[in-house]
């Protein structure tokens, strides 16, 4: 069973090249993974924070989930640039949605409420390339930072 879910995620997840499709799932988790490691801290809240969004925002089982996990990780260490990532989800998504992956890094971001020069700056690179307008970017930063 297992193996047949890796499979499948193999098929429909992983790239042979840059120039292919990436999954919204996979441009999504690679998005927030990235946040997460901005800091070069791993917390255990950033990582739960991590998953809880991947949940919110998809209906994958906890193997499924898992398994994406993995893949963001060697996808984002493998990436060059944000860009392969941030086109699927433009081309996917309209501007509520892209809203949605943008409140969800920066949930991440403050999952251990604090923020770091270094989250903060990633985001907003996402942010710009998402095409998301800095009004935007502002007050969603608001509704999510903890008091």
């Amino acid at each position: 069973m297992i193996a047949s879910i890796q499979e499948w995620f193999k098929n429909h997840l992983e790239t042979d090249n840059s120039d292919s499709q990436h999954t919204i799932e996979l441009a999504t988790a690679v998005l927030l993974y990235e946040v997460m490691r901005a800091d070069h801290k791993f917390e255990q809240l950033e990582q739960d924070s991590y998953r809880k969004q991947l949940e919110k925002h998809f209906s994958l089982s906890g193997v499924e989930l898992e398994t994406l996990c993995q893949l963001s990780q060697s996808q984002a260490d493998d990436a060059a640039d944000y860009q392969q990532f941030t086109r699927v989800i433009n081309n996917i998504y309209g501007a509520q949605e892209k809203r949605a992956v943008l409140d969800s890094l920066w949930s991440v971001a403050y999952a251990d409420h604090e923020l770091s020069p270094d989250e903060d700056y990633t985001i907003r690179k996402i942010a710009d390339l998402l095409y998301i307008p800095h009004s935007q970017f502002i007050q969603s930063k608001l509704s999510i930072k903890p008091d």
